[in-house]
C-alpha cells in the first residue's frame, strides 16, 4: 500500500474511533450529605476523574448527576470518587437492597 493511501487510512479510522466512545449520565444518590457545603467537595471529587464533562450537585435531593465519557471511566470510578472524599455513594437504580 503506497504512502497516501495508507495515511488517508489512518486519516478515516483517526477520525471514526472518537464515535466509538459515548458520552452518558450517571445519577448517584450521596445520602451522606449533611450540610449545604458538602456539595462542594462532592463536586471537586467527581470533575477530579479523568473522562466527566459536567457535574450538578443538589443537596436538597442528597443527589449528584455526572455526565462522563464511557470510554474514559465508569460509574463504578465516580462511586469510587464520592466514597474516598468522604461521601458515599450508589448510582440509583443500582442501589444497595
Amino acid at each position: 500500500m503506497n504512502t497516501v493511501k495508507k495515511l488517508s487510512l489512518f486519516l478515516i479510522l483517526a477520525t471514526a474511533l472518537p464515535a466509538l466512545a459515548a458520552n452518558k449520565t450517571a445519577t448517584l444518590a450521596i445520602p451522606s450529605m449533611t450540610c449545604p457545603v458538602c456539595p462542594i467537595t462532592v463536586k471537586k471529587a467527581l470533575d477530579a476523574v479523568p473522562g466527566v464533562s459536567k457535574v450538578d450537585v443538589s443537596y436538597a435531593k442528597k443527589e449528584a448527576i455526572v455526565t462522563y465519557d464511557d470510554a474514559k471511566t465508569n460509574v463504578d470510578a465516580l462511586t469510587k470518587a464520592t466514597t474516598d472524599a468522604g461521601f458515599p455513594s450508589t448510582a440509583k437504580g443500582q442501589e444497595k437492597r
